[in-house]
């Protein structure tokens, strides 16, 4: 293992923290709530809707696009930790929703020197066409229909107000 001290700071912020880290949780989501939102730094998931630690379970993608791993965390989310409102996120300026995955390719093989091939990014400027479609695949599964609400929301960066979209 490589230790050249570039984590150092991470460390010890962590150190920091892990003094008055919450504790005594039980992994619940106590108001049956879960989240998928973009991975963007912009975004605070427990805050925007007013909910604290040990409230809301949440899942971060690029994009906040749903995937198969996704999908099962939604489905365990609802049998296992009494999940029964489900939003999907996406946001605003959004690098994910701003090119196809070809543009992304480029991009990608430009930063690096290094051609990704055929990798799926999973972006699209479609973005609210996305969202739908997400929402439906969740809606319209068999272990999530009747056992939870499923709603599709736009996050504003600029206003950090959410407006439904599906």
């Amino acid at each position: 293992m490589n230790d050249d001290g570039i984590f150092d700071d991470l460390l010890a912020a962590n150190k920091r923290y892990a003094r008055s880290a919450p504790r005594e949780f039980d992994g619940i989501a106590h108001q049956g709530v879960m989240i998928l939102t973009c991975m963007d730094s912009r975004i605070e998931p427990l805050e925007m809707v007013g909910l604290m630690i040990g409230e809301a379970k949440i899942l971060r993608t690029a994009g906040a696009r749903l995937t198969d791993r996704g999908l099962g965390a939604f489905i365990m989310g609802v049998h296992k930790l009494k999940v029964n409102r489900i939003l999907l996120v996406p946001h605003t300026k959004c690098a994910a929703a701003s090119m196809d995955e070809v543009g992304m390719r480029a991009a990608i093989k430009d930063a690096s020197g290094i051609d990704p091939g055929d990798f799926e990014f999973g972006v699209s400027p479609d973005q609210l066409g996305n969202l739908r479609a997400d929402c439906e695949r969740l809606r319209s599964h068999p272990l999530i229909a009747g056992f939870a609400e499923v709603g599709g929301f736009l996050y504003d960066v600029e206003t950090g107000l959410m407006s439904r979209e599906c």
